[in-house]
């Protein structure tokens, strides 16, 4: 017979850097032989597993009760300009398909480059106020900084215990030449109560074939081709580039409203391979609905 303090349920709250989530996940889809985002239903399955393990009682009494997403945001109108204002309603119906409260600052763009600012102290103070009056047994933070010692350490004061789900890896950037990194602070994890290398667990030989490991991905279905024909008066070869690169399909520059394409419709082009920015030909065809859409595309060189 199970005792009444192993049958306790165990509250688990899982507050995201919104930033650095987004940072990992592509990681994982452009970067990584996975080619595959992370999944935050698979994530947090994941962490009741670990939370589980680390708190010797069965999983099913370790529940994420609450979940907190926090980002910088642009404005609908510069996300529009830019070809991401889709893509980030997709992401926003996953959050909230999985009971995650977004939390979203507005961000400026000075000079081309995205300034984000209070970010990190926005999710720190409304993680431990949150924690002071919930009295979450264990707080997890999808987190890299160190600016967030301090968080775990009051956290600790209330009786919390903290997760750190941290990342370490380096690519080589293709488009730049240079070698980008990515380290989780060494004192965010001495100071968590269960700092837990994610990086190490993905890529262990022995585990990363077990489901909780590949269920952190989302699963593509490969067997779905949707339909499409080519266009009966336009049998032109275009060129332009690709813009973004989204779960299986590519959106290309090409005023007014731009193209998309499935991987299926790529000849002589693998569609890993591809990155945002590449030059492509491509010809013009209609999907099901009678849209534009590209087909035959091809990645081709500056030159050609």
């Amino acid at each position: 017979m199970m005792s009444s303090k192993e049958s306790e349920l165990i509250r688990i709250a899982v507050f995201y850097d919104g930033n650095y989530f987004t940072h990992v996940s592509n990681y994982y889809n452009y970067e990584h032989e996975r080619r595959s985002r992370l999944s935050v239903a698979g994530l947090h399955d994941f962490v009741r597993r670990q939370v589980a393990e680390y708190e010797k009682v069965d999983s099913r009494y370790c529940q994420v009760v609450e979940a907190h997403y926090f980002r910088g945001r642009l404005s609908s109108y510069e996300v529009q300009e830019q070809n991401r204002l889709f893509a980030e309603r997709v992401f926003d119906d996953i959050l909230m398909g999985e009971s995650v409260v977004t939390h979203y600052l507005p961000v400026r763009v000075k000079d081309g480059r995205i300034e984000e600012k209070g970010i990190d102290l926005y999710l720190a103070m409304e993680c431990y106020e949150l924690a002071f009056y919930k009295r979450f047994d264990v707080v997890v933070l999808v987190a890299c900084d160190g600016d967030f010692v301090p968080l775990v350490r009051k956290l600790s004061g209330l009786g919390s215990r903290v997760m750190v789900l941290g990342w370490d890896f380096e690519y080589n950037d293709d488009r730049t030449g240079r070698v980008r990194k990515t380290v989780t602070s060494v004192d965010l994890l001495r100071e968590a109560t269960y700092p837990v290398s994610m990086h190490e667990i993905i890529d262990n030989k022995v585990s990363r074939n077990e489901s909780a490991v590949n269920n952190l991905f989302v699963m593509r279905d490969k067997k779905y081709v949707p339909q499409v024909r080519p266009r009966t008066d336009n049998y032109e070869v275009y060129f332009s580039r690709v813009l973004a690169l989204k779960n299986g399909y590519g959106f290309i520059d090409w005023p007014p409203n731009n193209l998309y394409f499935h991987y299926t419709w790529l000849i002589d082009s693998d569609f890993n391979d591809l990155d945002e920015g590449d030059r492509i030909e491509f010809k013009i065809g209609q999907n099901d609905k009678d849209q534009d859409v590209a087909i035959d595309v091809r990645k081709v060189s500056e030159f050609e």
